[in-house]
């Protein structure tokens, strides 16, 4: 029988697709594998390696795979698409898989380990919590608005709706505010459970020795240094702080061609949470630098003394980026650069 060396894998909820090739990527089978059949599979197998595209419940998988001799490997489903032939199933999808993961130059993500992925989890929980926090109070907005009833804009102004919300005397239909006071009790419990997870990320940020070593750099406080640590993928994996910060999204896109070179906005890929906690963090260091002042000769005020401020607030945060990477790699704390007299 030939040997296998490459094994795609098209996972599922219950039936999975497995596409065997050798080293020449020659077909050796195709086979299709209920739920229960799939870990006795490979476990009848030589050790190979074992392709699949990120998705969830593929950490679990390569985990659980990994566990039986097989070198598992990842594949960002955007890489896999282009080797998709014609028609869309889940037997050309695995073929599409098994096809990338035998490309020399392809690039492939890092299996997370179960406390990797529980890290991650209050950081998802968070932002779900934060966005129906947002829906909640826009939801009131609107509402009062159709009475008249405005606040500037913020999450902390609401209260003074919420106040006309709760006051006996204010104009306000009974059949709407009783409706209005089961939003202001939803967003107050939001509120609580947010304060709550953002009290266990502070407290982990403080026992933490990578943390606090990322908290060292302006603009990342323990929110985003625990999320790096959390969400990044390890930092063998980028050859250099901008490849981290292209990773994270905070680097233009390329439409360079006839060697004329052509940037547009930046990427937005890689991890959504951590760019925007970035972005947000610089934000609130420009908004005090243009407030207070900051040392002409500094590279913060050089580049606000001749650049938007929005650009230069990406520019920050993709600083930042790099800084945190090479603090990972290199150890160590942040240091202030000299400025010029």
């Amino acid at each position: 029988m030939t040997q296998v060396s490459t094994i795609g894998l098209d996972l599922a909820k219950n039936t999975f697709q497995a596409h065997g090739a050798d080293a020449a990527g020659n077909v050796v089978f195709r086979r299709k594998l209920r739920r229960d059949q799939l870990l006795t599979f490979f476990a009848g197998h030589e050790p190979c390696l074992v392709a699949m595209e990120a998705c969830p419940g593929a950490h679990h998988w390569g985990r659980e795979i990994g566990k039986l001799g097989h070198e598992v490997k990842l594949i960002a489903p955007a890489y896999v698409k282009p080797f998709v032939k014609r028609q869309k199933n889940d037997a050309a999808d695995a073929e599409a898989i098994c096809e990338a993961a035998q490309r020399p130059t392809m690039r492939f993500v890092a299996v997370k380990s179960e406390a990797k992925q529980a890290s991650a989890v209050i950081f998802r929980t968070r932002d779900m919590l934060v966005g129906q926090r947002t829906q909640i109070i826009n939801a009131i907005r609107g509402h009062l608005a159709e009475y008249g009833l405005i606040a500037p804009q913020g999450p902390f102004h609401v209260e003074r709706l919420i106040a006309q919300i709760e006051d006996p005397a204010s104009e306000l239909p009974q059949a709407a505010r009783t409706c209005l006071a089961l939003l202001v009790g939803t967003l107050r419990h939001l509120q609580e459970q947010t304060a709550a997870l953002d009290a266990e990320i502070a407290a982990r940020a403080k026992t933490d020795d990578v943390a606090r070593r990322l908290m060292t750099v302006p603009g990342i406080g323990p929110l985003i240094a625990t999320a790096i640590e959390a969400l990044a993928p390890p930092v063998d994996t980028f050859r250099s702080g901008r490849d981290f910060a292209a990773w994270v999204g905070l680097t233009p896109v390329q439409r360079s061609t006839g060697g004329k070179e052509r940037l547009g906005r930046t990427s937005r890929m890689g991890e959504r949470t951590l760019r925007r906690l970035l972005i947000i963090a610089s934000s609130a260091v420009v908004r005090w630098a243009r407030r207070k002042g900051v040392p002409a000769g500094s590279w913060l005020g050089r580049m606000l003394a001749r650049k938007p401020p929005m650009l230069v607030i990406v520019a920050l945060a993709n600083k930042n980026a790099r800084i945190a990477w090479a603090l990972l790699t290199k150890g160590g704390t942040y240091r202030a650069p000299a400025v010029p007299a």
